[in-house]
């Protein structure tokens, strides 16, 4: 007999018809024999509502009675799914999150949660009972007994963590969708599912904006490998299963606030080429990438920069055998560059550099946490240690740096984020790929295709700074200042080209941050641009986005190519690039996002024979 959490979302809950087709399914599971536990969302627009009307009443509602207010939406939920339960014949009973006793943080409105007391749930559960859980929502363990809510994702959140704390069999979250598919079916629509994904890939998708699965419930999943899939709330189709790793052994105490980190990562066996002066227009990095690709060469990182003027920059790194790599690759874009007109005042230049290595902390609970960054850069500034290149993902922040100080490096992050040394953590040679996020060998000829999904990200909006110091503690201040305002940022971005301002080198630093915090980001580093001696702070709203996602894209050349080609032939400019193992992101003009996924989607051979509709 297996114990299954089901989570249901608010459509799923939203009449009177939907719960007792919930409550027919819940039966059904039971009958084969089945222990469950139902985690329900509230009732349709039932939040959206109560906020509205808190709205309407304060122009700034205390976050502590929203919480009271908006925690009721649930209550109902689990008291009609209950009863409807009762009434095809199975017992059951409604739970609030303060009585299953799901202990967060006191943080209105955001919690993570902290603990679930499970020796209530288990009780009834005993007892033959269903017992359904009211999502979103907890009690802080102070004397007040606060009710909170977790904020975006909760009921996702709850289910997993549930399933986490009760080592259930697995998760099941239904939604609206058959169950995870390449790319947003409302843009797309022939968009195809997924059988089976990754969390790590899901963790990505997830964070660009996939509503299928919050991040938080991927983490949670990963973090305790909690089986998880994601149905149709109106067919028994099979869905997608999300596959975690086998997890380290993990306390259940601070559930969602433990380490965020635990690994790090090196590779010193990288080389650096950099292309500088390269004109900004489409096709560029197509006709770059391209050539590459037809040489065989592996591209681990890679990064454009803003444009300065009607040029950018490109770098990226190659691993193993250094020497003969690099070199393939400057033989390789040479000509693509020659023949591209450029100014008289503005010659591209190819520049190849050896001796460098990379450092990365890795973890599933970076999501949300700009602190985190932050303090791996402070960390290498407090080492002495310049950084040369920044590539960020969900799961992932990388760093490129001197040969000579990875050592040192590695060492410090490894005391400031507690973590012991791995003795898996190798580098194997460049023929065997690697899945460098789980330390072992990929498989050869994986039965995916390398790109999974693609997503769009149309919330964003891009800082640049100009100007500012090339040397060890600049990006600890300036991204240890957004950590300080809850800013989290998410692509970050170094000009390869250096000026000389005043004596001193300085670069110019680009990155993306959510679109409701750009300003006050803006705001924040400009009075702190006068104290430290940066330039301008340039910001810029009107962009979108786009990412490939796939594990199966590492040790195989040619993706970035293919989706650069996708874009130029559609005359679509890339603004920025930024890279991870299973992940390439570029940013393009906000108009041209929606096209953008479109044609990325095709070039892949994404698309299903049949369209996917989304109940409304």
């Amino acid at each position: 007999m297996a114990l299954i959490v089901q989570k249901y979302g608010g459509t799923s809950v939203g009449s009177v018809e939907r719960i007792q087709a919930v409550a027919q399914r819940v039966c059904k599971t039971v009958k084969t024999g089945n222990s469950v536990v139902v985690v329900v969302s509230a009732m349709g627009k039932t939040t959206d509502g109560l906020v509205k009307l808190a709205y309407e009443v304060s122009k700034n509602p205390n976050s502590r009675e929203m919480d009271m207010l908006l925690s009721t939406g649930e209550q109902v939920s689990i008291a009609i799914v209950s009863m409807a339960l009762q009434e095809f014949g199975q017992p059951a009973i409604s739970l609030t999150g303060a009585q299953v006793g799901i202990v967060t943080e006191a943080e209105h409105t955001r919690a993570r949660i902290l603990h679930i007391e499970t020796e209530r749930i288990k009780r009834h559960l005993n007892q033959n009972k269903v017992v359904v859980v009211a999502g979103f929502q907890g009690i802080t363990r102070t004397e007040e007994l606060e009710i909170t809510t977790l904020g975006r994702g909760g009921s996702d959140t709850s289910a997993v963590a549930l399933a986490a704390a009760l080592h259930a069999d697995f998760c099941e979250i239904y939604t609206d969708v058959p169950g995870i598919l390449t790319t947003d079916p409302r843009l797309v629509p022939e968009a195809q599912l997924i059988d089976e994904i990754t969390c790590n890939e899901m963790l990505e998708l997830a964070s660009l904006g996939a509503k299928v699965l919050h991040p938080r419930a991927v983490e949670i999943a990963r973090n305790y490998g909690v089986p998880l899939v994601v149905r149709s709330s109106w067919t028994d189709d099979p869905g997608t299963w999300v596959i975690s790793p086998t997890p380290r052994p993990r306390s259940l105490v601070d559930l969602e606030i433990a380490r965020s980190v635990d690994e790090i990562e090196f590779d010193a066996n990288q080389a650096k080429v950099s292309m500088l002066r390269v004109p900004d227009k489409p096709g560029v990095a197509a006709r770059l990438f391209g050539e590459i690709a037809r040489q065989d060469v592996d591209v681990d990182l890679i990064i454009q920069s803003i444009h300065e003027g009607n040029t950018n920059d490109i770098a990226f790194t190659v691993m193993t055998p250094i020497l003969k790599k690099a070199e393939a690759v400057a033989q390789a874009i040479a000509p693509v560059l020659r023949s591209q007109k450029v100014t008289e005042n503005e010659e591209a230049e190819v520049m190849v550099q050896q001796n460098i290595a990379k450092v990365s902390i890795a973890g599933a609970g970076m999501i949300g946490r700009p602190g985190v960054a932050a303090k791996m850069f402070a960390t290498l500034a407090e080492a002495g240690v310049n950084i040369q290149m920044i590539s960020t993902s969900e799961i992932k922040v990388s760093c490129v740096i001197s040969h000579a100080d990875c050592d040192r490096a590695i060492a410090s992050l490894r005391s400031a984020f507690e973590i012991e040394e791995d003795k898996r953590n190798f580098t194997l040679p460049h023929s065997q790929p690697t899945d460098r996020f789980a330390n072992t060998p990929s498989l050869p000829h994986s039965p995916h295709p390398p790109v999974r999904g693609v997503a769009l990200d149309l919330k964003q909006a891009r800082l640049a700074i100009r100007q500012v110091q090339d040397r060890p503690g600049t990006a600890a201040k300036i991204f240890g200042l957004l950590a300080q305002y809850n800013i989290s940022v998410d692509m970050i971005i170094q000009s390869q080209r250096c000026h000389m301002m005043n004596g001193v080198p300085t670069r110019d630093i680009a990155f993306t941050v959510a679109r409701i915090d750009a300003q006050a980001a803006q705001n924040m580093l400009q009075q702190a641009a006068a104290e430290y001696g940066w330039g301008e702070v340039v910001l810029d709203s009107a962009i979108a986005k786009v990412s490939v996602v796939g594990a199966g894209m590492i040790g195989q050349p040619g993706i970035a190519a293919t989706m650069f080609k996708a874009l130029a032939q559609h005359q679509i400019n890339i603004q920025m690039i930024t890279t991870s193992e299973i992940k390439i992101s570029c940013v393009v003009a906000q108009e041209e996002g929606v096209k953008a996924l479109q044609v990325i989607h095709t070039a892949f051979g994404l698309a299903g024979s049949q369209n996917i509709q989304v109940p409304a």
